[in-house]
């Protein structure tokens, strides 16, 4: 005989989150489900800082010194784990309305706006906010159904309104906005100064190189050295001058960029739609009007918790039908197959917590309990004594 047993099956909150993001670590990783560019900034970091520590560290460390490779370890940890920070976190990511609410905001949005004839455009949705004496609109985010707060923007790759939104970084695989900036500005900062480094080294590597052998050795392939010379500038050198060389002026670029903003308390979004340096030259109010109170803000500010809740707990039954015996009560047991009507009485009156009601038949009935059919029952005398 089957049974239909209902279990309770735990499901995590990011399980049912909407937009366009992976999760991995039950949770705990978040980033955007376009992660091939991110790999690729994971092998050019990776190895051309290993072709550093296995080619010209050891070589600088025993000419020149000891704390070259030690820096250069220092400057590649950080960024690493700056860069994972900023790929594996939540960006400031704004819940989407819940049915209610949507329900609730669209009632407020008919009331104000009232009934637009048909054929006409209906007026935008907005609302206007005060900050700092400045008049600030907030816009009404069709898919996720809020009003959007102030500096947020909805992000078309990852599908999600994100706080305070600076971009979409590709090379990070995740959006850049209030809850990772400052991790994506050390990152970039940080592998500014790894680039110049490796760079610089690596022309002090073949300097001393060629101040060594005394001639200049041209490379022509593999990653021993040229023949006719026992040491040479190798491949690996070559390839980390290159990488080096055509990375600096993009990631340079990008830090003095990025620099730029934090000192004005600007983002990426506001400076390419010009919010702040449009026509109307409207100041920006979230500027303190000092590069260092700018700075400590977005670099220093508290950190807010993230809103999404990913790992929080929802519950939903599912019944699963199982072979086997019907359950019975404690204390019960199933009687034999072959059992007489004797037999079968007395063991309900053994096993059975309660006395058994013998059946009675017709003649053996008292005679207030027995009626004919159709006639109304007659209430006894104890009956009316008792009410009495």
């Amino acid at each position: 005989m089957s049974v239909m047993v209902a279990r309770k099956k735990v499901v995590r909150k990011w399980e049912k989150l909407p937009g366009r993001n992976t999760f991995c670590c039950d949770g705990r990783i978040m980033m955007a489900r376009q992660k091939g560019i991110f790999y690729l900034t994971l092998f050019l970091i990776l190895g051309t800082c290993a072709l550093f520590f296995a080619f010209e560290c050891r070589y600088l460390a025993v000419q020149l010194s000891p704390a070259i490779p030690v820096f250069a370890a220092v400057l590649f940890l950080f960024a690493m784990a700056t860069l994972l920070r900023t790929s594996f976190s939540d960006p400031g990511v704004i819940p989407r309305a819940l049915p209610d609410e949507a329900a609730f905001i669209e009632m407020e949005i008919e009331a104000t706006n009232g009934t637009v004839p048909q054929g006409q455009r209906p007026p935008p949705r907005i609302k206007n906010f005060q900050i700092n004496n400045q008049i600030v609109k907030l816009k009404y985010c069709y898919t996720c159904k809020i009003f959007r707060p102030p500096r947020a923007s909805h992000c078309s790759i990852c599908d999600n309104c994100v706080e305070r939104f600076d971009h979409h970084c590709p090379w990070v695989g995740n959006c850049v906005g209030k809850r990772n900036y400052r991790y994506f500005y050390l990152f970039i900062l940080s592998l500014s100064l790894l680039t110049i480094y490796i760079f610089t080294f690596n022309i002090v590597y073949v300097a001393l190189k060629e101040e060594k052998l005394g001639c200049l050795q041209v490379v022509t392939g593999g990653l021993g050295p040229l023949p006719g010379c026992s040491q040479s500038l190798t491949v690996p050198t070559v390839l980390e001058v290159l990488i080096c060389f055509f990375t600096l002026w993009s990631v340079v670029g990008l830090t003095g960029f990025h620099t730029f903003l934090v000192a004005l308390n600007q983002t990426t979004n506001e400076d390419i739609k010009g919010s702040w340096t449009g026509k109307n030259r409207v100041q920006n109010p979230y500027s303190h009007g000092n590069i260092v109170k700018n700075c400590c803000e977005v670099l220093c500010g508290p950190l807010p918790p993230s809103v999404l809740d990913r790992r929080g707990i929802l519950q939903q039954e599912e019944s699963t039908a199982q072979e086997g015996p019907c359950p019975r009560g404690p204390g019960t047991q199933e009687p034999p197959a072959t059992q007489g009507p004797g037999q079968a009485e007395e063991s309900h009156s053994v096993l059975s917590p309660q006395v058994p009601v013998p059946s009675l038949s017709d003649t053996e009935m008292p005679e207030e309990q027995q009626r004919t059919p159709g006639e109304l029952p007659v209430p006894s005398l104890d009956a009316g004594r008792a009410e009495h």
